[in-house]
């Protein structure tokens, strides 16, 4: 094989495909790798860890057909050191490839290609639809911080994609916190709920363009493809709980406050939270203010109101900071409703003018 690249598209290209590669493979050393195909169909990049799996097309020319294998970590770090524009030659010859450009050159020994496996696809998919990759991106982004870094319970490891009457959603909890995200598509998309390992989702939606991607799916596999590309990745099969019946219909306080000054006092009283990282929110009706305080025996306490519009009952409620700040960086809104449905409840985040997005966080125990 000898092929011929511009300097910027591969390390681009390698960079892409790298995250779908092993790390390290005692069983099956070729998952570390990335393979290069230069053949009738042009020149692409495969990569897989058996979870996910990538076959990224790509630019330049062929002056000899062939495939080879090669230790993503170390492409990764040679791309990334290019400097400058320009071609690169990438020429395999017995166990190692050759590449050279008008700076300099480096061999790299090989893997074996023979051991690379097929990338999985969806040959009959029960679901088919057509979003934007931007769009797509935007749906597993704004809900996977909430999914369990535990895979423990794979189900609360993972993002559930699901389709209803013209709405796409994207939902992950890890039990303490739940996002929840909608996205309205045209045409018909026939229902479907699937359920992807959040750290799969995340390295494919990083990974897709921004104009239209068909995904595909059938019992255990789903598939995102573009004319640039195809990404694949397993479904995680056991049930994921009926979200739905955890999020309050009824709420014993509402209010309404400025997003920048929600976000500027959880910060400072973030700082003298306890080691659970508590802080008490409290609502008073009367005074129309949100009360914010912790208090930290090696640190000090503190204790600030913001101003706010609440309705309903006097509340006091105590949280992770960390959890009620983490939605505040996916809400436009200039202002936030937060609604609270009682002690021992959950309370809702969400951007006034947005019913797109919802955010819910568990309180800690008083």
């Amino acid at each position: 094989m000898i092929i011929n690249i511009e300097k910027k598209e591969f390390s681009e290209a390698v960079s892409r495909v790298s995250r779908f590669a092993e790390r390290k493979s005692a069983t099956l050393p070729v998952l570390a790798g990335i393979a290069i195909v230069a053949g009738d169909d042009g020149i692409k990049l495969r990569a897989t860890n058996l979870e996910t799996g990538i076959d990224f097309k790509m630019g330049g020319t062929i002056e000899q057909p062939g495939v080879v294998a090669l230790p993503a970590i170390t492409l990764r770090e040679i791309t990334s050191s290019f400097s400058g524009t320009g071609t690169i030659k990438l020429e395999h010859t017995g166990d190692t490839v050759l590449i050279s450009s008008s700076a300099g050159r480096s061999t790299l020994k090989t893997l074996a290609y023979e051991d690379f496996p097929t990338l999985p696809f969806p040959e009959a998919p029960t679901a088919k639809f057509t979003l934007p990759g931007v769009s797509i991106r935007t749906l597993v982004l704004t809900v996977a911080g909430c999914a369990s870094p535990s895979t423990v319970r794979p189900e609360l490891a993972s993002v559930l994609l699901s389709a209803e009457g013209g709405i796409v959603k994207a939902v992950a909890t890890d039990s303490f916190r739940l996002a929840e995200k909608k996205i309205s598509v045209t045409g018909s998309v026939a229902p479907f709920s699937i359920l992807i390992p959040a750290k799969n989702a995340i390295d494919i939606v990083q990974t897709l363009p921004d104009t239209d991607v068909d995904v595909l799916i059938d019992e255990h596999q789903c598939a995102f493809s573009w004319p640039g590309g195809i990404v694949t990745t397993r479904l995680v099969t056991v049930p994921y709980p009926d979200y739905t019946q955890i999020i309050p219909k009824q709420f014993v306080s509402e209010a309404t406050l400025l997003r920048k000054d929600f976000e500027a006092v959880l910060r400072r009283t973030a700082i003298f939270s306890d080691s659970f990282q508590k802080i008490r929110v409290g609502f008073s009706t009367t005074e129309k203010k949100i009360a914010f305080s912790a208090r930290n025996s090696d640190v000090g306490e503190s204790s600030e109101n913001v101003p706010a519009s609440i309705s309903g009952e006097a509340i006091e409620l105590s949280f992770n900071h960390r959890y009620l700040a983490a939605p505040l960086s996916l809400i436009s809104s200039e202002n936030l409703s937060l609604s609270a449905a009682g002690i021992g409840r959950p309370l809702i985040i969400k951007g006034i003018g947005d019913n797109t997005f919802l955010y819910l966080v568990m309180p800690m125990n008083q």
